[in-house]
């Protein structure tokens, strides 16, 4: 055991910095810390061409990946996402799904492997960076994985942060009231911080509302992982590499973590540490991938990613305010 801390130890280390770094930075100009943490990453790949820094990096954006996406169980509040009555779940939930499969369809229209179009589409359509965190895990692994999901954090960060300057503006000039507004914050912008920003920049009852349609989106993470994990394990016999055939223990940490949450079987303090651990690993895992990922491979995959990533969030956003100005 001691020799195999030693022998991951300089690579645990290197992706600490780099998230340390990050955080302070991202603290400093209030900006998103997993691009941070992403683009620090980058700009320290020379590193993993040691061998003796590579088993850390991949412990760390690999088992402790899975690790943090298994703690992010606590966040789902039950009592929260029933309370918003049946309409918003129905439109947010069915928006979700017809963006995951516009994606798969776009990225085949685009000349991209399917895998990213359901890595990008469910990022966009559930919680940003966290959902193509557990996505991944059990996509099948490909040389070109690492790569388009440096590419799907990028890009995701980005539009998530676009959407939160200019979707306030939108719900505006569309004439929503504060709870529709926060029905389309909630549910257009993709991570949850700026989902908060938007939602509180119109009123603090848009924020409420835009809050807990965000954490609807959350908790369906978990069964939409599930179901790319069951659709790819059909095919794993074609893929060399492909997911295990039984369920990831992470998944079962996550429901399980869930279910003690809102049975009131775990302290507030240990929810609340818990959750601050949780983002914390979480931007060392991401500051992980960025070290494993080499930017000039990134760069390499062209314009493609930009537009089916930008079509999602437009798709998204779309299908949203349709569905709001029909039925109310």
């Amino acid at each position: 055991m001691w020799l195999t801390i030693q022998t991951k130890f300089l690579g645990m280390v290197l992706c600490a910095i780099a998230a340390i770094i990050a955080s302070l930075v991202a603290t400093r100009y209030q900006a998103p810390v997993m691009l941070f943490a992403l683009l620090l990453g980058l700009a320290l790949h020379a590193f993993y061409r040691n061998k003796k820094v590579q088993a850390g990096v991949n412990f760390c954006s690999r088992e402790l990946l899975r690790f943090c996406v298994g703690l992010l169980g606590v966040r789902i509040a039950f009592a929260d996402i029933v309370a918003l009555g049946i309409a918003p779940p129905l439109i947010v939930m069915v928006s979700m799904g017809l963006t995951i499969l516009l994606g798969v369809l776009l990225a085949r229209i685009l000349a991209l492997p399917k895998t990213f179009g359901v890595l990008s589409g469910g990022a966009v359509a559930v919680c940003g960076v966290s959902a193509a965190a557990a996505i991944a895990t059990v996509l099948p692994k490909d040389k070109a994985q690492e790569k388009y999901f440096a590419m799907t954090v990028i890009g995701i960060t980005t539009f998530s942060t676009l959407s939160m300057i200019f979707y306030p503006l939108l719900a505006s000039y569309l004439g929503f009231s504060d709870q529709l507004a926060g029905v389309f914050l909630g549910g257009a912008i993709h991570d949850v911080a700026q989902v908060i920003g938007a939602g509180y920049t119109v009123s603090h009852e848009a924020g409420d509302v835009a809050t807990y349609i965000k954490l609807l989106r959350v908790a369906l993470l978990m069964p939409i992982v599930m179901m790319v994990f069951f659709a790819f394990k059909e095919k794993d016999s074609k893929m060399s590499g492909g997911v295990s055939a039984f369920i990831p223990g992470f998944l079962i940490m996550f429901f399980v973590l869930a279910l003690l949450k809102n049975l009131g079987l775990i302290p507030l303090w240990l929810i609340e540490f818990i959750r601050s651990l949780s983002s914390h690993l979480l931007v060392v895992a991401i500051a992980a991938i960025g070290v494993k990922t080499s930017l000039k491979q990134v760069l390499s995959l062209g314009w493609r990613p930009v537009v089916l990533m930008a079509s999602e969030t437009l798709i998204l956003a779309g299908l949203i305010i349709t569905a709001l100005m029909v039925f109310y």
